[in-house]
């Protein structure tokens, strides 16, 4: 006998059902029925018991920026968000672009709230020009591979990369996915937020929305002429998302993220010359928004991600155009997609659940069915629940969120990783 997850409602991708679930001492599921006895029982009354959340695309500066994330800290807060895995970006210091770092990366995530899944960086130092030994990482168990926060500017070096990533597949066991962040640098340097009326008005250099088109109509093609497997990272036009609907339309392996900030927020929230609302890419239009959330709704966009990205209270108060761009994430996206998304309960579990989980190569252990023999990674939240966000209440090292005293619907109560108890009643368990 374990512990005992009573009184909720079951949704997965299997649909809904009204049971208790027995976790096993083994961190399996070992029973889902009525009337199982446990050792302990967490009461799951008016809650939603579902497989864990799973980021494709979180930054947890650790090694080298410890000081606004550590991966304990990161995997915390992402616990607290009902999270079981985080794949965690690469841009750190050393960059995660071999072995050793990898190695490093998941030895700090064994004993995290979460399982910890490192990416690894597509060139070498994320520079743009040479390919990361990418054979060898396949071998050490990565699976994803991006530049993040540069996108890989040329079309040759790209090229290459999607050629050489569609011999990895049997030695992976699934496909190699190249995570790629769509920006050509040379039509957004120097630009700090969209380029626009609210840009033009408020003085502050814009990025164009064509920056990001450019590279995803580039990836599209070159995926078509490869056939290897592209992951566009946080769309955020309207341009975008219809390229990829037509790319998927045309049966090309292509698959999109977005972010919650990219269907919640406008460029119009910079009009206070508040850094914290600057991010990469930059929040847009209304009609941006709109589009986002229709992708969403027809399956274009895949997945929800957090894109989240401490940074100390010091950077975030220097001025607009120098402080760095970024937003934490993790706890509010179950929140804001349960709210703003547009999306059914269903809806929102898959693009948070087991899409993600199918994308980044996990669906053996994260987000699959809540049936007996499945690894116990789990996340129950009350639907109903409001809260008040709070960026010095979370869990991070950093406060950066651009929902500060934002009243929102639907909390987690607890959340187990490999059938461990991590969140238990709201509290973190350390």
């Amino acid at each position: 006998m374990g512990i005992v997850l009573r009184g909720g409602r079951v949704v997965d991708s299997d649909g809904e059902s009204v049971v208790d679930v027995e976790i096993g001492d083994d961190g399996r599921i070992a029973a889902v029925g009525t009337g199982l006895v446990g050792e302990e029982d967490l009461d799951c009354a008016g809650c939603v018991v579902a497989p864990g959340l799973v980021d494709l695309h979180a930054h947890l500066r650790q090694p080298g920026d410890e000081e606004a994330e550590t991966i304990e800290t990161g995997a915390r807060a992402g616990a607290l968000g009902g999270y079981t895995a985080l794949v965690a970006m690469p841009n750190t210091e050393p960059t995660t672009d071999c072995v050793a770092v990898v190695e490093q990366v998941r030895a700090l995530g064994e004993p995290a709230a979460c399982e910890i899944v490192p990416s690894a960086a597509m060139t070498v130092g994320r520079r743009g020009h040479q390919m990361t030994p990418m054979g060898e990482l396949v071998d050490a168990g990565v699976g994803m591979f991006t530049d993040d926060g540069t996108g890989v500017q040329d079309p040759q070096v790209m090229r290459r990369l999607m050629e050489y990533s569609t011999g990895l597949t049997d030695r992976l066991g699934h496909p190699v996915v190249l995570a790629q962040h769509c920006e050509v640098t040379a039509l957004s340097e120097g630009g700090y937020m969209h380029e626009g009326a609210w840009s033009s008005r408020l003085g502050i250099g814009g990025q164009p929305a064509e920056a990001e088109e450019l590279m995803v109509m580039r990836d599209i093609t070159l995926a078509r002429m490869t056939g290897a497997r592209i992951h566009f990272q946080h769309l955020s036009t309207g341009v975008s998302v219809a390229m990829v609907r037509e790319a998927k339309a045309a049966g090309l392996p292509v698959t999109a993220e977005a972010t919650t900030h990219h269907f919640t927020l406008t460029d119009a929230a910079c009009a206070c010359y508040d850094p914290v609302f600057k991010v990469h890419p930059p929040l847009r239009t209304d009609a941006d928004v709109a589009a986002v959330r229709a992708g969403l709704a027809d399956g274009t966009i895949d997945a929800i991600a957090t894109d989240h990205a401490p940074h100390t209270v010091d950077a975030k108060e220097r001025p607009f155009d120098q402080a760095p761009p970024g937003m934490l994430g993790l706890e509010t996206a179950l929140s804001l997609a349960l709210e703003y998304s547009g999306l059914d309960l269903s809806g929102v579990l898959a693009a948070l659940s087991w899409r993600p989980a199918a994308i980044a190569g996990l669906a053996d252990r994260h987000g699959g069915p809540v049936r007996p023999s499945r690894p116990a990674n789990l996340c129950v939240f009350d639907p109903d629940a409001t809260w008040t966000v709070s960026g010095r209440a979370m869990a991070s090292r950093s406060a950066n969120t651009p929902y500060e005293g934002w009243s929102l619907r639907g909390r987690v109560r607890h959340t187990l990783n490999r059938g461990v108890p991590v969140v238990v009643d709201g509290e973190a368990r350390r």
